[in-house]
């Protein structure tokens, strides 16, 4: 299983929302780019680099920071937030990406998601599903869809969806555990998808258990700025 450590992105700075609520936010590091390395130094492959301005704004802001990560570190980085547009694409790849992560514009824009499946690959699109009691979640979780979190799936992995992040936002920065219901659930439907589990991990077993439940990565975000999984336990993964 791949740890894939989350960098949240305001203003240029590392922060952590709880639950998806600007308003409830810590600001961990001043440069991105020192806590991106000392995963890389740890042995680290991946990243999750998330532009909260950005999908708040409906448009990349923070592209100079992904710039800056990518161009000096060799992690892997797979980058949301803003990314809704053909422009804002190219922009991201541009800028280093190796994967972008389609949230709110793949429920709202269906047509534009699959023409970068068919443009970019299937191994470049990382479906992003935000879900809070089985609805999924848009605009930086701010409003429902009103789409259950099932039917979206069926039309993406349908299409040869490969990625796909899911983020239980009742769970997210709680550090009260996954929602590993819900992830059995997906995998018993879908066995084949490579599925990563984000929110809730608040311990070494957390991951323990993701991992022997089937899960392609984990998103950990909040359990190691906030001290609960040191750095050497995440790279033992």
């Amino acid at each position: 299983m791949h740890i894939i450590p989350a960098i949240d992105i305001i203003d240029g700075k590392c922060v952590r929302l709880t639950q998806g609520d600007y308003a409830q936010k810590t600001e961990y590091a001043s440069d991105p780019l020192v806590v991106a390395q000392k995963f890389e130094e740890a042995g680290i492959k991946r990243l999750h680099v998330v532009d909260l301005d950005g999908a708040k704004a409906s448009k990349i802001v923070n592209e100079p920071t992904l710039n800056r990560i990518a161009s000096n570190t060799n992690l892997h980085v797979d980058f949301g937030g803003g990314v809704k547009s053909d422009e804002a694409i190219d922009m991201a790849f541009s800028a280093g990406a190796a994967q972008i992560t389609a949230g709110s514009i793949a429920v709202k824009d269906k047509a534009l998601v699959l023409s970068w499946l068919k443009k970019y690959g299937t191994d470049k699109i990382i479906l992003g599903a935000d879900v809070h009691h089985n609805e999924v979640r848009i605009n930086g979780w701010q409003e429902g869809s009103g789409m259950n979190i099932f039917d979206f799936l069926e039309d993406y992995v349908s299409a040869g969806i490969e990625y796909v992040i899911c983020t239980d936002v009742s769970k997210d920065g709680l550090l009260q555990g996954p929602s590993f219901d819900l992830y059995d659930d997906i995998l018993k439907r879908y066995p084949k998808l490579k599925l990563i589990a984000s929110g809730g991990v608040a311990e070494l077993d957390d991951l323990k258990k993701l991992e022997q439940a089937g899960m392609f990565g984990t998103i950990v975000g909040k359990a190691y700025y906030e001290g609960r999984i040191s750095l050497d336990e995440l790279a033992s993964f």
